[in-house]
């Protein structure tokens, strides 16, 4: 099966031996992906915005795999303590409206970027 990977080139990448992407036949895979800038966290204290600038992160990542925003089929939204999960919720369901991937959604106890309130990872497989 053909596989390739998805590099951003970033420092964190080397050292944690880790891809913003993965395509495997059919699948495409991408890690968490954050609303950052050079490392630095985009929108502070807006988890709505962040959700929004981190979805179309993973989908252009998506998008370099080749596959689509109707060929994702999971999501997992990751979000930080005592954020407002409703905002979260609401940029998720803007940008996936009659897609309707299988979701999960939990807080976990945080991110090592400072001031990362949420986290997307999304599956896709092309041409479902």
């Amino acid at each position: 099966m053909e596989r390739r990977i998805l590099k951003e080139g970033s420092a964190f990448e080397e050292t944690a031996a880790y891809s913003r992407g993965v395509r495997a036949g059919d699948l495409v895979v991408i890690s968490g992906t954050a609303a950052l800038e050079d490392g630095v966290a985009l929108y502070p204290g807006d988890i709505y915005r962040q959700t929004q600038a981190a979805i179309e992160k993973a989908l252009g990542a998506a998008a370099e795999l080749g596959a689509t925003p109707q060929d994702v089929i999971r999501t997992r939204l990751l979000l930080a303590p005592r954020s407002d999960w409703h905002a979260a919720i609401r940029a998720h369901e803007e940008a996936f409206r009659g897609i309707d991937p299988a979701n999960t959604t939990w807080f976990v106890g945080g991110f090592v970027p400072p001031g990362v309130l949420v986290e997307i990872e999304l599956d896709a497989m092309v041409g479902s």
